[in-house]
């Protein structure tokens, strides 16, 4: 078996870890009921030669577009950086390299990148015009990075070596000014994911035991929530009234509300819910099913899955476009992005880096956007 699919797999095992669960069984992994896999190369042809490289001319379309976004990528198993065109969806740079880029985060000002290198033990901070990059040493195995409302911080989770209860419990928080560890706050074991409220008066972290609540002013876990005991991705509804935290081992979504950590509704979503994204207009919430190959569409007012749109192999990560029109999502056995239309549910797009039919050699492990320079 070629090297780049034990890779990928071995990834794939990571993520099911960290939830807490044991290995599926190919069946269970929805191997039979999938989008087609790209064709096999011909014999004798390398595999992937341009897998996840800059199209010709990319970087000048990118750059004379002022005001356009561009996405960020981070492809483990390849230890970079992918900066992708949103407007055409095409690859434009992956000269942002690490040892295994796990998670990414950009400040608003789209000017540095935050990469949790979960193979070095730090997280990279690149400028991203010059592409000049330092580490900032955290511990070990960071498993996400998120940057504050305003850009001023950035709060790493800091998994260690064992996501059960030998694991660390810490986040790292990041002056961005300094880029050095200003704080460190003990959340709970192997933290995951984090996400922040608009005011970026609460962060919401993700861990073994539930969700952690953190005063960003002070620094303090002011509150744990007890619900989905095997919790993994989180995000907040724009009015920063509830959390969507996803379940992996239970097969649901919970709804809590912040101000209480009551939870308000259990959201069937089977087949490792994983990564959680909420429409900027707090209508909508897309989870992406590992094992089903599929992004639910949950509808928040009605507290249920109203629809399903089918992607790629073990989709992970999933990210709103700050604008709202997209909602990406990383397939990380099919090494590709998913681009959805919010308003049709149907997938529009696929990135998939160099020439389109061919397989990818990457993992997708996360997914941020920023403003093009």
């Amino acid at each position: 078996m070629p090297l780049r699919i034990d890779r990928r797999a071995g990834l794939a095992a990571g993520l099911l870890a960290l939830a807490g669960a044991a290995w599926p069984a190919a069946g269970a992994l929805g191997l039979v009921d999938r989008p087609t896999p790209p064709p096999p190369h011909p014999a004798n042809t390398p595999p992937n030669p341009d897998a996840w490289t800059p199209e010709p001319g990319a970087q000048k379309r990118l750059r004379n577009e002022p005001g356009a976004l561009q996405g960020f990528v981070a492809l483990s198993s390849q230890g970079r950086i992918a900066q992708v065109d949103v407007a055409t969806h095409a690859v434009v740079a992956t000269r942002i390299r690490t040892d295994a880029a796990r998670g990414v985060a950009v400040t608003p000002d789209g000017r540095k990148v935050y990469v949790a290198d979960t193979g070095q033990y730090d997280v990279a901070v690149v400028d991203v015009a010059s592409g000049r990059a330092r580490k900032i040493p955290v511990g070990p195995y960071p498993q996400a990075v998120a940057v504050a409302p305003g850009g001023r911080s950035v709060y790493a989770a800091v998994t260690g070596g064992d996501t059960g209860p030998g694991g660390s419990d810490e986040v790292k928080v990041i002056d961005t000014g300094t880029d050095r560890v200003t704080r460190t706050i003990r959340v709970g074991t192997a933290p995951r994911q984090i996400a922040f409220s608009r005011d970026g008066r609460r962060a919401y972290v993700t861990f073994a035991g539930g969700v952690g609540v953190i005063d960003t002013a002070s620094g303090k876990v002011v509150r744990k929530i007890g619900a989905a005991p095997a919790a993994q991705g989180v995000a907040v509804t724009p009015d920063g009234g509830r959390l969507l935290v996803t379940d992996p081992r239970g097969g649901r979504t919970w709804l809590v509300d912040a101000a209480s950590g009551r939870v308000t509704a259990k959201i069937a979503t089977p087949d490792q819910p994983w990564g959680v994204a909420v429409a900027p207009d707090g209508r909508k919430a897309y989870v992406a099913r590992m094992n089903a190959g599929s992004v639910a569409v949950l509808d928040l007012a009605a507290r249920k899955v109203t629809g399903e749109v089918r992607v790629g192999r073990l989709p992970a990560p999933v990210a709103f476009t700050p604008d709202g029109r997209e909602v990406w999502v990383g397939n990380v056995l099919s090494g590709s992005v998913s681009v959805i239309d919010p308003a049709t549910d149907q997938v529009t797009a696929t990135v998939v880096g160099g020439a389109g039919t061919k397989p990818i050699d990457a993992a997708p492990q996360s997914i941020a956007f920023g403003p093009n320079l």
